[in-house]
């Protein structure tokens, strides 16, 4: 591996870097992103159970707000139940505003990096070549600085596509799932919301 690193001339550091910091986004959001994280299933039973039976209490609203986004949502709607149907889904929007951002955190920064490597790995195409055309002199050709020139182009240029790709394939993942997870949370949101105000049993 040191070999080919090598091969590849200063040019492939910021594309070592870049896949680090690639792999570490996709650890931590493949981790938050659970769905039993984000959204535990029986957790609208369960908020509906607890405000039928106590109503809606200082531990309640604090326990819901602490375990999960969605229960950041379900606080956010019974701090609010005293209130009209609008100004509970006013606040349940907001409330969902920043639950969105906190779960796209880090996700344009992976998209960065998706689009981004393909031209690093050209820029040390680039360099590449500079020492290929170096490597032609008066007296003919230098072999070492031509071999060099070769290795810096193509071994840049495939690591830039090897670390674009699974980016990409898991930065379109991500957001698809939070998509999904965003709109199943409105759906248990607006059920809570309806319960609340007497619509639905």
């Amino acid at each position: 591996m040191l070999a080919i690193i090598e091969a590849a001339g200063w040019p492939v550091w910021p594309l070592i870097l870049a896949s680090v910091v690639a792999v570490a986004i996709i650890i931590e959001r493949a981790y938050s992103l659970r769905g039993r994280e984000v959204a535990p299933s029986g957790l609208l039973v369960e908020t509906i159970k607890a405000y039928q039976e106590r109503g809606v209490t200082k531990e309640l609203v604090t326990q819901l707000a602490d375990g999960s986004p969605l229960g950041q949502i379900f606080a956010t709607a019974l701090k609010n139940a005293h209130n009209s149907r609008e100004v509970m889904k006013e606040s349940i929007e907001e409330a969902g505003r920043a639950v969105t951002h906190e779960l796209d955190r880090f996700l344009t920064s992976l998209g960065t990096i998706a689009s981004m490597a393909p031209l690093l790995g050209l820029f040390g195409t680039v360099v590449g070549m500079i020492e290929i055309f170096g490597a032609q002199t008066a007296g003919g050709t230098n072999p070492g600085q031509l071999a060099h020139g070769i290795s810096i182009a193509l071994y840049n240029t495939a690591f830039g596509l090897l670390i674009a790709i699974p980016a990409m394939i898991f930065y379109r993942y991500f957001r698809a799932k939070v998509g999904s997870l965003v709109v199943d949370m409105e759906q248990q949101a607006i059920k809570l919301v309806e319960i609340i105000q007497g619509d639905r049993k």
